[in-house]
C-alpha cells in the first residue's frame, strides 16, 4: 500500500482488480478546500487512458510488477520464446500480449519483459533497433528534389517507409513506437 503522496510515473496501481501505470501525475492545493492528485492512468493491459482525481493522502494499492530484461530466442509457432539472462528460465509469450512488437523482435535481441504473479503482461522494446533491408525498389538517379519516400521490407517481415537513396541490403535504424526510419547505420 501507498498514499497518493508516493505517486511517480511508471508506479502500477491495482485499482478494482485492474493494473494501471502512472502516466502522468500532479499535486494540486486550491485556495479553497482539500489538496487533491489529479493523475492520468494507463491500463496495463489493455493500453485504455483514463483521468482519475483522488484527495491527498488517500491509500492506494501498489502491484508488485516485475521487469525483466530477457533474451528473444525464437518463435515456435503459437507463441514467442524469452529467456532470463540470469535464471535461464525460458517463458512462452502469446501473440496478443507482444502485439506490435513482434514485427521488430529478431532473434538474440534484448527486451524488457514485465510480469505479474506469473503473468506476462507486455514486451517492451528498445527506443529503435537496426534492421537489414530485405527487399526495396532501386532509387531512380535524380529523383531526389522532393524528398520521396519508398516501402521497404525489413528482415523481421516489417514494411517501413525509407527515402528513395536507400538500397536493398544496407542496414537502418527503426523507431520502434511508430516505426518510422531513423537513419543509416
Amino acid at each position: 500500500m501507498a498514499t497518493t503522496n508516493d505517486l511517480k510515473n511508471g508506479l502500477v496501481l491495482n485499482l478494482d482488480g485492474q493494473l494501471w501505470s502512472v502516466v502522468n501525475f500532479q499535486h494540486v492545493k486550491p485556495g479553497k478546500g482539500g489538496a487533491f492528485v489529479r493523475t492520468t492512468l494507463k491500463n496495463v493491459l489493455s493500453g485504455k487512458v483514463v483521468d482519475k482525481t483522488f484527495n491527498a493522502g488517500t491509500k492506494v494499492e501498489t502491484a508488485n510488477v516485475d521487469r525483466r530484461t530477457m533474451t528473444y530466442l525464437y518463435n515456435d509457432g503459437t507463441d514467442y520464446v524469452f529467456m532470463d539472462g540470469e535464471t535461464f528460465d525460458q517463458v512462452s509469450v502469446p501473440p496478443q500480449t507482444v502485439g506490435d512488437a513482434a514485427k521488430f523482435l529478431l532473434e538474440n535481441s534484448e527486451v524488457q519483459v514485465a510480469q505479474h504473479e506469473g503473468e506476462t503482461l507486455y514486451v517492451e522494446l528498445p527506443a529503435s533497433v537496426e534492421l537489414t533491408i530485405e527487399q526495396t525498389d532501386p532509387g531512380l538517379q535524380g529523383d531526389r528534389s522532393t524528398g520521396g519516400t519508398k516501402p521497404a521490407h525489413l528482415e523481421t517481415g516489417a514494411e517501413v517507409q525509407v527515402p528513395l537513396f536507400v538500397n536493398q541490403g544496407e542496414k537502418i535504424k527503426v523507431d520502434t513506437r511508430d516505426g518510422r526510419y531513423l537513419g543509416r547505420v
